[in-house]
């Protein structure tokens, strides 16, 4: 593979990650489930940390999903636990900074322990601007899109968009994510080649990568090598080669091009 040097890298705007492996990576360590998830999330530290460095505009982590509620009872509560302990150890490092915290999903369904700390961080580190870090809790892209529809139905009613003003771009407007850069680079962990319904809307015109590594041995150093594959792919929205050659691409069409 051609190597891309690092001053000429053309890195993505906005990263979303799906953390997947944990699991596997305790059971093949003959360890508990929850120390697998201990260990991701130093993976999520560093990534963090390594996103802010290079400059990413922002990073969007698939952190717990909908469904991840109907795990064993003990293993949903180490995760909250742990999500409580990386909010309030990793306040220091959000705020030194300039990260800016954002969570989308279920919020209100977390647990006081998690949500408190939580919305407290959101609320403190909303001036900031370098990165959003957004954590995707609780959350589900049918039931994102889904909400999305409704706003925008509720402004119909409202009389403030007209019915047939109503298409994909407008209703984009009313996605939870629609003040980030466009999403760019979907990464998943441990293999799986699915979305598992994160960022649907989002990931229209994303590039995918998927990688063999497990979410707790994933750290700057393979999110470099996935930085690097990105810069290396061709994104023509739907244009031939020839026509990209000529264009940026980063600044290119939104999700009403098609392919």
């Amino acid at each position: 593979m051609t190597e891309v040097p690092r001053a000429d890298r053309r890195l993505p705007r906005h990263v979303g990650i799906i953390m997947d492996g944990n699991g596997r990576w305790a059971k093949n360590r003959g360890l508990p489930r929850i120390e697998g998830h201990r260990v991701g999330a130093d993976s999520v530290r560093d990534v963090v940390r390594f996103a802010r460095q290079i400059g990413l505009d922002a990073l969007t982590l698939y952190a717990f999903s909908a469904e991840n509620w109907a795990r064993p009872a003990d293993e949903v509560r180490g995760l909250m636990e742990l999500l409580r302990d990386y909010v309030i150890e990793e306040r220091a490092e959000i705020m030194d900074n300039h990260i800016r915290l954002r969570a989308v999903g279920e919020i209100g369904r977390l647990p006081s322990m998690v949500s408190d700390p939580l919305d407290a961080l959101i609320a403190d580190s909303a001036g900031n601007d370098k990165m959003a870090l957004t954590l995707a809790l609780s959350y589900g892209g049918r039931a994102s899109i889904a909400e999305a529809a409704q706003r925008a139905v509720a402004a119909v009613q409202r009389g403030e968009l007209a019915l047939a003003a109503l298409d994909a771009d407008a209703l984009e407007q009313f996605m939870p994510l629609a003040d980030l850069p466009p999403l760019d680079l979907l990464i998943r962990t441990s293999g799986e080649q699915r979305v598992s319904n994160f960022m649907l809307w989002e990931l229209a015109y994303a590039e995918l990568y998927f990688t063999e590594t497990l979410w707790p041995d994933f750290r700057r150093e393979q999110l470099d090598v996935a930085l690097d594959e990105y810069a290396r792919r061709e994104r023509r929205f739907g244009l031939t080669g020839d026509q990209v050659a000529g264009i940026d691409t980063d600044l290119g069409p939104g999700p009403g091009r098609t392919e």
